[in-house]
């Protein structure tokens, strides 16, 4: 039996993720030239950026994002103001989105801040209000999940980046590039 495919996509801003429009202006997986049959394993909203996997395999996705399966993943967060210890905090510990309490997770200020090539189109800048990044690794992810934390302990995201899924970075990938991973790739996406 041959593995399945297994791809890294670094997603661009305004790309939804799946392969048919959904009626909105965001571009969609069509047009990057993934090989057939794949499909996402998880999603990023259109306004987040960052690692995707794709496979065309069916239960790689349980595997990976089921919270029971305790699988990292690892977002950067560019957000309004410089959060207080006593906000990482309480994003550690997790907090009420709706009618959702988030389970416990890794939050911090990163340091030294990340220097990142800017997103098109750019994100907006308040001169009276700085803006930091901060990291949060989770093991689940609801909809806008870390967009609604972040904002519950009163720092709004302005950008978001996934960088990390298990031990697998995104790392040096450019944004709108894909590949194909090797299997010790491979093993770094499925290690916890």
């Amino acid at each position: 039996m041959s593995l399945a495919v297994l791809l890294t996509f670094h997603k661009p801003y305004g790309v939804i993720s799946q392969f048919t429009p959904d009626g909105s202006p965001n571009r969609t997986l069509a047009e990057f030239g993934f090989p057939k049959d794949v499909y996402p394993l998880g999603r990023l909203d259109a306004d987040s950026e960052g690692l995707l996997l794709l496979s065309d395999e069916p239960g790689l996705n349980t595997r990976l994002l089921d919270p029971k399966n305790s699988h990292l993943r690892t977002y950067w967060a560019q957000v309004e103001g410089v959060p207080t210890s006593a906000s990482l905090e309480r994003l550690s510990q997790g907090v009420s989105i709706g009618d959702h309490h988030t389970l416990p997770c890794r939050a911090w200020l990163l340091d030294p801040q990340p220097s990142l090539p800017p997103r098109d189109p750019p994100i907006r800048v308040r001169k009276t209000v700085p803006d930091s990044w901060i990291a949060l690794e989770l093991i689940e992810g609801k909809n806008r999940q870390v967009r609604k934390m972040t904002a519950t302990v009163g720092h709004p995201t302005l950008r978001l980046l996934r960088v990390q899924i298990g031990n697998f970075q995104l790392g040096n990938l450019p944004s709108n590039q894909w590949k194909e991973l090797t299997p010790p790739e491979r093993d770094q996406v499925f290690s916890k």
